[in-house]
């Protein structure tokens, strides 16, 4: 058991790159992740009667690339391979395993291979399953289990996600120029996707899920490490970085949400905070910098009471220029109202009851019940909790809304 959990842990740790790497010689994400389960089919079978070898990764890897170059060298499996892949290879022997051991190389492969991942053939939910599958290791149970969806759902969605890309005959490749900065955009989108599910779930009865949170955070410092001249990856990179560093504080010991002004700062992960200021300093003044700029400003105050709202505002204010947006003209609206008072937040967030696309969003009346309470006005506070009560999935949310609400009762 104890070898089986440690082919396990290895095959978890090292999965991205043994596809990628693997990807690279068959130049089919689908086929190169059936390779790689056969090489940790043959590591459980192996290991508990050879051991563990001293570079189990590495085993892996050749285990794996081995197989891939095998299925090329096969004379039917070859020429299927040179009409998928094209006539570019018609000429090229079948690889040589010497070719595929630059480290470097592997890098550059896991590079292609979040791209491809993010690709846009693919909707918005395929990327993100492919990419926790691929790239998170997380088997299909866990991604249905972390989105709350069914298990078969989320099977469909990732097989039709690699059949899409070799339907589309997607290149394995890191794209440039102006398609480049496309699918980049896609990629932080997605593991920013991925991040806030974990941060704040959307339903269920965690309001926190740690792992995918992790898993995000993984992601963006790989990708900061091989796109180290990107600036916007380290704007996201710095941004996941402060948020997670709030996780441990963001619940009680029994699961409840607690506020961001009730939080124990002695809590916050410093080392995180210190990697988010690191990581903001080669950031750009892109959306994910200026995001990543007001998660600072709470990371500097020590106290609630320290905050620097007014800048906070000013930052949201930028970031609307950049991206307009609802929701985030809503995060403004409770950064001014804190730095002038709830009398300056409230008109701004009444003029954003009628936007369609915060219709059902529990926050909006949320934001409002916190704002008419500190004006003295408990009744119309009240409602507000109770409808953000009816509109969130979280339990979590909705008993501390419902909690809000109730304390209200009696009063005015």
């Amino acid at each position: 058991m104890s070898t089986t959990r440690t082919v396990e842990a290895v095959f978890r740790i090292e999965s991205a790159r043994i596809i990628a790497g693997v990807t690279r010689i068959v130049r089919d994400v689908g086929i190169a992740e059936e390779l790689a389960q056969d090489a940790l089919v043959a590591a459980l079978e192996q290991w508990p009667a050879q051991g563990v070898p001293d570079k189990p990764g590495a085993w892996l890897m050749t285990t794996a690339k081995r197989r891939a170059i095998d299925l090329v060298r096969r004379k039917e499996t070859y020429a299927r391979k040179l009409a998928e892949v094209g006539r570019a290879l018609e000429d090229v022997p079948p690889p040589d395993p010497a070719d595929f051991d630059d480290p470097d190389g592997i890098d550059d492969d896991l590079l292609r291979l979040i791209f491809t991942a993010c690709h846009p053939v693919l909707s918005t939910q395929a990327r993100t399953a492919l990419t926790l599958r691929l790239l998170g290791g997380l088997t299909t149970q866990e991604i249905a289990r972390a989105f709350l969806v069914p298990e078969a759902t989320v099977a469909q969605r990732i097989v039709r996600a690699k059949r899409a890309l070799a339907k589309a005959a997607v290149p394995f490749e890191v794209p440039y120029g102006a398609d480049r900065e496309a699918r980049l955009s896609s990629v932080l989108d997605v593991i920013y996707l991925i991040f806030n599910e974990g941060y704040s779930a959307t339903a269920g009865d965690d309001l926190v899920r740690p792992a995918l949170c992790e898993d995000a955070l993984r992601l963006a410092r790989v990708l900061g490490a091989l796109m180290p001249k990107e600036a916007e990856v380290h704007g996201l990179t710095a941004l996941l970085e402060f948020q997670a560093s709030r996780i441990p504080a963001r619940t009680g010991a029994d699961g409840r949400p607690v506020l961001l002004a009730d939080q124990n700062r002695a809590k916050w992960n410093r080392l995180l905070i210190h990697r988010g200021i690191e990581a903001l300093q080669r950031a750009g003044g892109g959306p994910y910098a200026v995001q990543a700029a007001i998660a600072a400003c709470h990371a500097h105050a020590l106290r609630y009471e320290d905050t620097d709202w007014a800048s906070i505002a000013l930052l949201y204010a930028r970031l609307m220029a950049m991206t307009p947006s609802p929701v985030i003209e809503l995060n403004r609206a409770v950064a001014v109202a804190m730095a002038e008072g709830p009398a300056a937040g409230l008109p701004l967030v009444d003029a954003l009851r009628h936007e369609s696309a915060l219709k059902d969003y529990h926050l909006l009346p949320s934001v409002r019940g916190d704002l008419l309470e500190r004006l003295g006005r408990p009744a119309e506070a009240r409602a507000e909790f109770e409808r953000a009560a009816s509109l969130t999935r979280n339990t979590q949310e909705r008993e501390l809304l419902l909690d809000r609400a109730a304390r209200l009762a009696g009063e005015g």
